[in-house]
């Protein structure tokens, strides 16, 4: 896969602008500090490192780095560290494909035969619903790469990677999808980045471009950005690692790491505080309109879906119910609502939480492949919601 209640207390800010440093003898500060100790077990000061916040009732509570963004300039994380998302990134994507809705210039049911002409037959009978879902089909666009390597010897590395166009081809050479759209679900990185060429193509502007004028400059997130190598830069940019033989190996980019509706997106915490303002308060799309996102899909028969059988990289539980809705998991924790996503592709790991009924919402994002991020925040998690109980 490319893949939380403290008072409002009065807050100072370390030098570094993250963590809430309150009376040590305050519930509070004993909550903060558990926190800390938790991120602080976990990394190193001079090591790849995480950052994390915690967002209760439209404030900031908790927020704070660990470690560095890479091991060159020895960077300190902090909120303004810009991580690759992964893919926390669909959701983005899923917002965009709702505002072309909005705008009416998409439909949920239209077909992807409808929008690329020239796609095969078996695209016929897939809608935008189906991508957003997860429950088209389409063939996995790394299994159509190793193929069209095994026949034609390398074609793409880390230098040169796939592009957008490159996927929808390799789909379109495809004969059939992995099951008929509807009767299955499988996490599909290949409809996350079809939804982005459908962005790009129905609202005729890049998608990075559409993202920046309709979610970003709206929102104020004004250092995240759709990254293209060549096109633009990151700024604050915290490289992905990894560990080798008990040392640390830069591990940033891959030969799928271009791609952009399924993982492109970069961004920091600060951004992301504006992004669940957003989100709380229907800043981009009313409550009735953001409704779809949040009906987890069911099957063309009605039922419920299933992760597949076949354990892989992208297959988180195996043969469990799933719910997912447009670019969120909507399945529950011990009884608390919630959407969440996590991201994991080479050098990072992600993962957003939005407990709905405690307007709580944790957000880790990790340059090091060794952590578990939703593990983590499932902990932090169990702080805040005790509380509630």
């Amino acid at each position: 896969m490319k893949h939380v209640l403290i008072s409002a207390a009065t807050l100072v800010f370390s030098a570094l602008g993250l963590t809430s440093r309150l009376d040590a003898r305050t519930p509070e500060a004993s909550l903060d500090g558990k926190i800390d100790v938790l991120f602080s077990g976990v990394t190193s000061p001079d090591a790849p490192g995480l950052a994390a916040l915690v967002r209760q009732g439209g404030k900031t509570v908790f927020e704070r780095g660990y470690g560095v963004g890479d091991l060159r300039s020895k960077a300190k994380i902090d909120r303004y560290a810009n991580f690759r998302l992964a893919s926390f990134t669909k959701q983005f994507t899923a917002m965009a494909i709702m505002l072309l809705v909005h705008d009416g210039k998409l439909r949920y049911e239209e077909t992807l035969t409808e929008i690329f002409r020239e796609f095969p037959e078996y695209g016929r009978t897939i809608t935008v619903r189906n991508l957003l879902n997860h429950v088209s089909g389409l063939p996995d666009y790394e299994d159509l790469m190793e193929q069209a390597e095994k026949a034609n010897g390398p074609i793409w590395s880390p230098e040169k990677q796939i592009q957008d166009a490159e996927v929808l081809e390799l789909l379109k050479k495809a004969k059939s999808g992995k099951f008929a759209p509807g009767t299955s679900w499988s996490y599909s990185n290949s409809g996350y980045v079809v939804l982005g060429l459908i962005i790009a193509k129905t609202s005729g502007k890049p998608y990075g471009e559409f993202l920046r004028e309709r979610i970003f400059a709206p929102l104020k997130m004004n250092h995240t950005i759709v990254y293209q190598r060549g096109i633009n830069e990151v700024v604050n940019r915290a490289f992905g690692h990894s560990k080798e033989d008990h040392a640390w190996k830069e591990t940033d980019q891959s030969s799928t790491s271009a791609t952009l509706g399924d993982g492109g997106i970069y961004s920091n915490l600060e951004d992301l505080a504006k992004w669940d303002d957003a989100l709380q308060n229907h800043t981009l799309l009313s409550e009735k309109e953001i409704q779809p996102a949040l009906m987890p899909a069911k099957l063309n028969d009605g039922s419920e879906p299933h992760w597949p059988n076949e354990p892989n990289g992208d297959n988180l539980h195996p043969g469990k119910p799933v719910s997912y809705g447009f670019g969120w998991f909507l399945d529950p924790y011990e009884g608390h609502r919630r959407i969440w996503h996590t991201g994991s592709t080479m050098g990072f790991r992600t993962v957003i939480e939005r407990f709905r009924d405690e307007n709580l919402t944790i957000i880790i994002l990790a340059n090091r492949t060794d952590l578990d991020p939703e593990k983590l925040l499932l902990q932090v998690a169990d702080l805040f919601l005790s509380a509630t109980n």
